[in-house]
């Protein structure tokens, strides 16, 4: 089933103060979540699951619309550990990186913890295991809008703007080398 933000598009966009137009546009566009179940939850949770994918395509069809396409996921069956990859453009160069997270027991309260684990230790925003920090802006918008907010609001709030203030960082201090530019073992 296909959940509409168009009742509560109000209710978010009222929510995002610290956050950009286009975020805001982004955001808008992606289905909000009506089930609040986590994995232990056996009745509820296919049904949040299903609310998850139905979110995920729709965000990732917007991105490829927009031409912003950066990522690829999937989730194990019982949708409880999620992997895939995501990526970042710089100079005409992809530069590529493994992606995933486990769903928190107390999910949808408690927000995913996503790490890019070939990360780990490059960046002071970063937590043992390459999690990546999202403390400070991210946390505070999730609980409030949880249970509402699912994977998809996680990757676009979280993941998403985390990617385009680190990266080219990381790129600038030669800690990110795109794979082309790599010495050969000969």
């Amino acid at each position: 089933a296909v959940v509409s933000t168009q009742s509560t598009g109000y209710y978010i966009t009222n929510n995002l103060s610290m956050v950009d137009a286009a975020t805001k546009k982004t955001l808008a566009a992606i289905p909000l979540l009506k089930t609040k179940a986590g994995p232990r939850d056996k009745e509820e949770w296919p049904i949040r699951l299903k609310e998850e994918v139905t979110s995920l395509i729709k965000y990732i069809q917007n991105n490829k619309e927009a031409d912003n396409d950066w990522l690829r996921i999937q989730s194990n069956k019982e949708g409880t550990r999620w992997f895939g990859k995501c990526w970042y453009i710089q100079d005409y160069k992809k530069y590529e990186f493994e992606l995933e997270f486990d769903i928190p027991v107390t999910y949808p309260s408690t927000a995913p913890e996503i790490a890019i684990p070939e990360l780990d230790g490059k960046t002071a925003k970063m937590y043992r295991g390459g999690k990546i920090c999202l403390t400070e802006h991210f946390k505070p918008l999730w609980s409030r809008n949880a249970p509402k907010f699912g994977v998809a609001h996680a990757l676009a709030l979280g993941l998403g703007p985390w990617m385009a203030v680190e990266v080219p960082e990381l790129i600038k201090r030669g800690v990110v080398v795109h794979k082309d530019d790599q010495p050969t073992g000969e």
